[in-house]
């Protein structure tokens, strides 16, 4: 059997976006910029969590907390073209990423984005 091509007008799977070389570099700079915002309020975070550091058992305490929110953000920031309209609509719910970041992606695109943020707040708010 054959393995589906991706052709100028098609992907070989049906409902997966097509990203133009524009809104590549577009979604490329707002992943970076929302993950690196992410990674600095971990820095803080830990900054803050070191500095209270009474006991060696803390220490351990830290790990498990920084291990956790590495795998958090593992999972969150998936730069597959398949999955960044669900990434950005996260990031754009958990108010990690603006709108206009995301300036000069097609708009098919960003109602995708609109659409599954609105999800996930009808569903925090369920």
């Amino acid at each position: 059997m054959p393995s589906p091509s991706a052709t100028q007008d098609s992907y070989p799977y049906q409902n997966e976006p097509i990203w133009s070389k524009s809104e590549k570099a577009i979604a490329r700079t707002a992943f970076d910029a929302a993950l690196g915002r992410e990674l600095r309020e971990v820095i803080q975070e830990n900054k803050q969590k070191t500095s209270q550091i009474k006991q060696p058992s803390a220490l351990w305490d830290l790990e498990h907390y920084l291990t956790q929110r590495r795998k958090q953000i593992d999972r969150k920031y998936d730069y597959r073209y398949s999955q960044l309209t669900q990434v950005f609509g996260r990031l754009l719910h958990e108010k990690r990423l603006r709108e206009e970041e995301l300036r000069g992606l097609r708009e098919d695109k960003l109602k995708s984005i609109r659409s599954f943020a609105k999800f996930l707040a009808e569903d925090a708010a369920a």
